[in-house]
């Protein structure tokens, strides 16, 4: 996660650069979310549909990456919010939930075999992060996670409007705490680095995911 520097650069800590890496990398800057095909014209409603389906397919699963992360991270700066976070994205979960019945099936779109087998290799590239011996690895998954689910939650918050749904609000720790945990925890170089990986991997995921809900809708011509 350490950034190139130049001399006359200011250090920046840790939690500058992971909050930078989700908003440079993460799912708010995806073409597909910027553009909002998702989320406006006459096929938003399949559009909707594909993507609840799929986030469901990420981590709509119990244990999940956070949930790993708990059992994991022992640094005592990181257990508040870890179980908060554990509780709010467990709500999260529910939300989607709800949201694939109300949604429907998945939309016909050709090549469903190969989306299938894409997410279902996400979803256990996801498992095996979490789930890393590395120290750190984990927890910076469940932060960059946190960060990036603002983004992933406005495409719900759209969705759920469309489908005549009233989700709560978000429950999961705000950018604030998120940060102060970062600073506690990545005390050493070889934590940060650990926690940037985990942070990466994380949001690769999600970018791949919404690599493959653009391509699914570009075949179905939306």
């Amino acid at each position: 996660m350490t950034l190139p520097r130049t001399d006359t650069a200011e250090p920046r800590s840790s939690a500058d650069l992971l909050t930078t890496l989700v908003r440079n990398e993460g799912s708010a800057a995806h073409p597909l979310l910027l553009s909002r095909m998702l989320l406006d014209g006459p096929a938003a409603a399949r559009n909707f549909a594909d993507a609840v389906h799929y986030l469901t397919e990420l981590h709509g699963r119990h244990p999940g990456v956070i949930d790993y992360a708990t059992e994991r991270e022992r640094h005592p700066a990181a257990q508040g919010w870890l179980q908060e976070a554990a509780i709010g994205f467990a709500q999260e979960r529910a939300a989607l939930t709800q949201m694939v019945v109300a949604a429907g099936p998945l939309p016909s779109t050709p090549g469903q075999a190969e989306s299938e087998a894409a997410v279902l290799q996400q979803a256990h590239a996801l498992d095996m992060l979490a789930q890393s011996d590395r120290h750190g690895t984990a927890l910076g998954a469940a932060l960059a996670l946190a960060l990036d689910w603002k983004a992933i939650r406005s495409v719900l918050d759209a969705a759920s409007a469309r489908l005549g749904m009233h989700l709560p609000a978000c429950a999961l720790p705000d950018e604030r705490e998120t940060r102060a945990v970062i600073l506690a925890v990545a005390d050493t170089s070889r934590i940060e680095r650990a926690i940037g990986f985990g942070a990466r991997q994380m949001l690769a995921q999600h970018r791949g995911l919404w690599d493959l809900l653009d391509a699914r809708r570009a075949a179905r011509g939306a």
